[in-house]
């Protein structure tokens, strides 16, 4: 952290010019703003002249914090990731992205082009690493697009494909033209058919059942856990609030069943 706080010659010469152009600035929305009661001014008026700045700094605040998060936007746009973010804005990589959260699936190309699921070959897999595939199952597309960073920034190549509920689910697992995936993420709470009715239905369907799935909710009901495993999901995970613990348990999850559990064979078709 102390390396974030060092700052070069110049770069501390750029610093002291952002302070005199923000007071500028200040100073100048100060000048151009109404003047209430001129003619009432009194020993108080130092007082105001604070409050006035500090308004006109407040504005100037929120106008820096929309103009950096469209700047950010267009840099992702352009192919930068979060460590080049972070080194613009002067913060790290992990910072860059609690401030814009999910902000390089904007990318044009993306920086992390997720691989499609149907790209699967005999002949490929036999010259390389085999791509896992992961449905996830998550109608709030905040939390959506942190698990699919937090798995494609874990070093390997993921298929990954979002369904916003359990009938869109069931329509993609059940399409003879769709590969089927190698983990299920399932978040609990969901319109139409929420997660609950949708482990329900999968568990005791005999081509889908083997599929692991995974729970991952924000949850931490007794209930809700005690009623996932009955219905025999293969792991109950509650979505930590912390950012870092949220990406950190992602990752685990991909760790685990991606990279250390053996993974169903392919059925016949799924391949080529």
């Amino acid at each position: 952290m102390a390396a974030e706080t060092q700052m070069s010659s110049e770069q501390e010469e750029l610093a002291v010019r952002a302070r005199q152009a923000v007071a500028e600035a200040a100073r100048q929305l100060v000048l151009r703003a109404p003047v209430p009661d001129a003619g009432t001014q009194g020993p108080d008026e130092p007082r105001k002249d604070a409050l006035a700045s500090l308004r006109a700094l407040a504005y100037l605040s929120r106008a820096v914090e929309e103009c950096a998060a469209l700047a950010a936007r267009t840099a992702a746009q352009e192919g930068a990731g979060y460590p080049q973010l972070g080194r613009a804005w002067g913060v790290s990589r992990q910072g860059a992205r609690k401030r814009w959260p999910g902000l390089v699936f904007t990318s044009r190309p993306a920086s992390r082009p997720l691989p499609h699921h149907q790209t699967r070959s005999s002949l490929m897999n036999g010259l390389v690493p085999r791509t896992y595939t992961v449905l996830l199952v998550e109608d709030d597309m905040a939390d959506a697009m942190l698990i699919e960073e937090a798995l494609t920034e874990h070093g390997m190549a993921r298929g990954i494909q979002r369904a916003d509920d359990g009938v869109a689910a069931l329509e993609y697992l059940r399409d003879p033209h769709t590969d089927r995936p190698d983990l299920i993420v399932l978040d609990l709470n969901m319109p139409r058919m929420n997660g609950r009715e949708l482990l329900n239905v999968l568990k005791n369907d005999s081509d889908l059942s083997g599929i692991p799935i995974v729970v991952l909710t924000t949850s931490a009901a007794p209930d809700d856990i005690e009623d996932a495993y009955r219905q025999h999901a293969n792991a109950y995970v509650t979505k930590p609030v912390n950012l870092d613990d949220f990406m950190q348990t992602v990752q685990s999850i991909d760790s685990f069943f991606l990279d250390t559990a053996t993974t169903l064979p392919p059925r016949p078709g799924d391949e080529g």
